[in-house]
């Protein structure tokens, strides 16, 4: 079932992360950096969404298996392009991220062995990979944290917090600068985005373009377009 909460929180994801990649053109634009904090955290809200709309324990659904399918298939797809935009850059894209994020997204929302042992497998991977994953294991385990704190509330907010926090610090410069300026604005910004995205998602009544399956082929078209630009 659509939801014009959950398609706003997709746009805002899209559009902020097309604002840090901006910085291929401008590359002292330090506040499309921060702004683009908000996108990671907000990407796997959609994710959390998406898990926690299904019944607990119906996991081998078709549905399930085309999310899984087209996350893997545009993974590989988005590699090159991102290569191709970011020479140097020390991690894969963010799309291996998010899709051992919903590894463990499933295993946290559905009581199932074999569900448990597909968030550990996710998890396992994102510990024995953190160096390679854009966000590195907090990344990973951002969209669980997401579930649990819409099933729990309270305090449990706080950790999606820390791991949007967390997820940035795998950036190592930001890492040795902790108390520099923009470190402190990025994880700000980055905590920033665990209530806004609570916020666009109550907003079901607001007229919003929905958000398809073409939200896939989205994330390596703007970098081929972006690098087209450079």
């Amino acid at each position: 079932m659509r939801s014009a909460g959950l398609d706003l929180v997709k746009w805002t994801a899209m559009l902020t992360m097309v604002a840090d990649h901006l910085r291929f053109l401008w590359a002292d634009a330090d506040g499309l950096f921060v702004l683009g904090r908000l996108a990671f955290p907000l990407f796997c809200l959609a994710i959390a969404v998406n898990v926690g709309r299904a019944r607990a324990g119906a996991l081998y659904t078709r549905g399930n298996l085309r999310y899984l399918g087209l996350m893997l298939v545009f993974a590989v797809l988005s590699e090159p392009a991102y290569r191709w935009l970011d020479v140097g850059s020390p991690t894969f894209s963010v799309m291996p991220t998010l899709v051992l994020g919903l590894l463990v997204a499933w295993g946290v929302h559905h009581p199932l062995r074999s569900a448990r042992l597909l968030g550990f497998a996710g998890l396992l991977a994102g510990w024995l990979c953190s160096e390679q994953l854009m966000y590195g294991l907090p990344g990973v385990l951002l969209p669980g944290a997401w579930l649990m704190a819409r099933k729990l509330g309270g305090a449990a907010w706080l950790l999606p917090c820390l791991l949007a926090m967390g997820g940035n610090l795998t950036n190592s410069w930001l890492l040795q600068h902790l108390l520099a300026p923009i470190t402190l604005l990025t994880l700000l910004a980055a905590a920033s985005a665990i209530p806004v995205g609570l916020l666009l998602l109550r907003h079901d009544d607001w007229r919003v373009p929905a958000v398809g399956r073409w939200g896939y082929l989205f994330y390596p078209v703007h970098l081929l377009v972006i690098k087209a630009l450079v």
